[in-house]
C-alpha cells in the first residue's frame, strides 16, 4: 500500500546528532536519533519541555529512515564555562530562562563533537491518525512556534527543513524515491536483515532520561 512520507532536509554549517555520552564527552552520530526528531518537531509545534506525555506520544508514533546526501566532517569543540545557579538566558517569548543546575566553583569543561557541512535527508510518517497529523508537522516546520536548530541551539539550518512529500510503499522505498545515493538507515522489518543492529536513540520523556533502543538496518542506497 502506498503511503505519504514527509521529506525532511537537515543541512547546516554545523549540526549534532548526539550519540551515547560518557562523562564530559559528547559525540555525534551521522544520523538523527528518534529523540532528536521528536525534540525538533516538538519545538516547531510549541510544546513545552515539561509536557513529557506529549513528547513521548509523538516519539512513539515516528516511523522514519535517513540518508546521508553529503558526508560532513567531525569538528570537536572543547568548552569551558563558569556556571552559576543564577545564570539566565533570553528566549523568543521574551521571558528569561533560568538554569536548573547548581553553581560550580571551578569551570565546567566538556567536549562536544559537531558535523560540519553535513546534509542528511529524512523520510518520515506517523503510525496512526492521532494528533498531531503529518500535515501539522509540515506546517509547523514552515511556521515554527520557536526558532529551530539541528541538535544544539547554535546549529541553525541553512535550508528549509520541510522538503516536500514522497509517495512510497515503505520506508526503504521512500528513501530510494529521493533519487540520491548514500549511506542510509531504516527500521528493520519483521525478519532479520543484513546490516541490522541495535541503536540506542530513544528517550523516556516522562523521566527526562535517554533509555531504550530500536533495531535498524544500515546500508547503501543508489
Amino acid at each position: 500500500m502506498t503511503e505519504r512520507w514527509l521529506h525532511l532536509r537537515l543541512c547546516a554549517p554545523l549540526m549534532a546528532f548526539g550519540g551515547v555520552a560518557i562523562d564530559q564527552v559528547g559525540p555525534t552520530r551521522d544520523f538523527p536519533s528518534a529523540s532528536a526528531l521528536t525534540g525538533l518537531f516538538a519545538n516547531a509545534l510549541g510544546l513545552r519541555r515539561e509536557n513529557g506525555a506529549a513528547h513521548q506520544a509523538l516519539q512513539d508514533r515516528l516511523i522514519f529512515g535517513a540518508l546521508i546526501a553529503r558526508q560532513g566532517r567531525v569538528l570537536t569543540d572543547m568548552q569551558n564555562a563558569k556556571l552559576e545557579a543564577s545564570d539566565t538566558g533570553w528566549t523568543t517569548s521574551g521571558r528569561p530562562e533560568k538554569r536548573a543546575g547548581a553553581t560550580y566553583d571551578s569551570p565546567h569543561r566538556r567536549r562536544r563533537d559537531y558535523l560540519a557541512d553535513h546534509d542528511c535527508r529524512v523520510v518520515l510518517r506517523l503510525s496512526d491518525g492521532a494528533e498531531p497529523s503529518l500535515d501539522d508537522l509540515a506546517k509547523a516546520l514552515e511556521r515554527p512556534a520557536r526558532p529551530l536548530f539541528i541538535g544544539r541551539k547554535p546549529c541553525l539550518p541553512s535550508a528549509p527543513l520541510f522538503a516536500g512529500w514522497i509517495e512510497a510503499s515503505g520506508v526503504l522505498a521512500a528513501l530510494q524515491a529521493l533519487g540520491l545515493s548514500g549511506r542510509a538507515i531504516w527500521p528493520q522489518q519483521e525478519t532479520a536483515e543484513p546490516g541490522s543492529t541495535d541503536l540506542a536513540d530513544l528517550r523516556n520523556w516522562r523521566t527526562g532520561l535517554h533509555a531504550g533502543s530500536r533495531v535498524v538496518v544500515e546500508g547503501a542506497i543508489g
